[in-house]
């Protein structure tokens, strides 16, 4: 099983030998959090699985929203306490828009783009064979573009901070441009997927790239 709720949706997948079997995905502005452990119990009961057939649990670490960060690796914690001989695994969302592009999408230089809702974006460069030019960042548009501009080559954007990154010209020759809303459980699936093939197995841990926000109370 691999599921998200690090930004505006709330995302569960069951797979079976790299398959999706039953999915759930749904947009939330806010709550995507509390919807998750009835949803994944409703998909397990209409499938008829039970919780010790379910083998390995993957979960998105981020970045995102603070509190669908904590949600989902508590939900796997929790299911991995239950189940001590279940594999537990986190993924970042990089990781995961990034099994999206197909060859033909792939450029010499490709950036992940993903949604702060601040001024800035958060993003990772990777290149023509999708290896990291970058660790994960907050930049803000002018330096993601100085970026970008270095090779002087095309260009593949992806992500959901992509559309309000291009709201106004860049300057940018853009190879292809992949608008999501939010990460699609068939990327999810990929990650989860990949993870197990290649033994990658990630205890999951928050990716914060910044602090949350915090406001004090002074009265």
């Amino acid at each position: 099983m691999v599921f998200d709720t690090t930004a505006a949706a709330c995302s569960i997948a069951l797979v079976s030998d790299g398959k999706i079997i039953a999915s759930y995905s749904r947009q939330f502005d806010f709550g995507q959090a509390e919807v998750l452990l009835p949803e994944i119990k409703n998909m397990l009961n209409q499938n008829q699985i039970s919780f010790n057939q379910i083998s390995g649990i993957f979960v998105c670490v981020g970045p995102g929203s603070f509190t669908g960060v904590r949600a989902s690796i508590s939900a796997a914690k929790v299911f991995a306490l239950a189940n001590p001989q279940m594999v537990i695994s986190g993924f970042s969302a990089f990781d995961a828009y990034i099994t999206e592009l197909s060859d033909v999408d792939i450029s010499d230089c490709n950036a992940v783009i993903i949604e702060t809702r601040r001024d800035d974006f958060y993003v990772r460069f990777y290149d023509c064979t999708l290896s990291p030019l970058s660790e994960p960042q907050a930049l803000n548009r002018d330096d993601i573009i100085a970026f970008l501009k270095k090779n002087g080559a095309p260009v593949t954007l992806l992500g959901d901070g992509v559309e309000r990154f291009l709201n106004s010209p860049s300057g940018l020759v853009l190879h292809s441009i992949k608008m999501p809303d939010h990460i699609s459980v068939s990327a999810l699936a990929n990650v989860a997927t990949a993870q197990l093939k290649n033994h990658k197995i990630n205890f999951p841990k928050p990716l914060y790239i910044r602090a949350a926000d915090v406001t004090v109370n002074t009265k």
